[in-house]
């Protein structure tokens, strides 16, 4: 297997117990580079726990989980993002009180070479990463379309704005892997669709492995090459799109008849459907 095919991000019969309550059972993954996998299911059906136990939130009850290659349980969320894995969140968590610019420069420290000595004793190694680390900040900051936002504190951009500067944000880490927990919450049908562009370009510009969480399903299946489906902390499905949501399990415990006949997709076992 060569390096563009072996895994950079892996879950092995991840299992999350909360005393108790199974919040998720035996949950694999497999993502390879430049994948763009959905991850879906009603509410409670285990995602984001599927999320906290990837990125180091909580430590797996059994299981385990791998980032090229190497096992990370029991690391910290902020060890895990330094080999490669960050995510954002279902609510905006940005420094609020910074701007747009020192939320992603912040973010950009993670890969820094020169310590605090370095920044005491105002070294040339330290002055010429930092003049780097601006640059970068303002590439990430262009790539996400917040240029002209640069200086505004995070809390005066509009909520759609916000979202994007935590992607831009994440991308600033140099990760292997994104993980986005519902992105497009909170946003109109035209910022959705501008979304939905930008994880695809995101993905080609910067090779990385896309991991969704998201509860739109034209933004999900538009944009997602692969799908697992959650319920009650059970993988039920997994496949393409196509094929997913013409699956029955699916069909009941998320997506509803009303969703295909919207759609004009054939119901499962009505009329001779497929």
């Amino acid at each position: 297997m060569t390096a563009a095919e072996a895994p950079v991000l892996e879950a092995r019969q991840v299992t999350m117990r909360f005393g108790g309550l199974k919040a998720l059972a035996d949950f694999d993954l497999a993502m390879r580079p430049r994948e763009l996998v959905g991850l879906i299911g009603p509410n409670g059906a285990g995602k984001t726990t599927a999320f906290n136990a990837i990125t180091g939130v909580y430590a797996p009850t059994s299981g385990e989980v791998r980032v090229a290659g190497e096992r990370v349980n029991g690391l910290r969320p902020h060890q895990i993002c330094a080999r490669g894995v960050c995510r954002t969140f279902q609510n905006v968590r940005l420094f609020r009180d910074l701007t747009a610019f020192d939320n992603v420069r912040i973010a950009c420290h993670a890969g820094a070479s020169s310590g605090f000595a370095g920044a005491w004793l105002l070294t040339r190694h330290h002055a010429a990463e930092e003049a780097r680390i601006a640059r970068r900040a303002e590439e990430f900051l262009a790539v996400m379309g917040l240029s002209h936002r640069r200086r505004e504190l995070a809390r005066n951009l509009p909520y759609g704005e916000q979202r994007r500067l935590e992607i831009a944000r994440a991308l600033a880490t140099q990760p292997k892997v994104l993980c986005l927990d519902e992105p497009a919450a909170g946003t109109n049908a035209s910022e959705k669709a501008a979304l939905m562009e930008l994880i695809r370009k995101i993905r080609n510009d910067f090779g990385l492995a896309i991991l969704v969480i998201e509860h739109d399903m034209r933004l999900v299946m538009g944009v997602s090459e692969r799908l697992l489906v959650l319920d009650h902390g059970v993988t039920i499905a997994a496949g393409p799109p196509a094929e997913v949501r013409r699956n029955p399990r699916v069909i009941e415990a998320y997506l509803g008849d009303a969703y295909l006949e919207e759609r004009h997709i054939a119901v499962p076992g009505a009329g001779g459907a497929p």
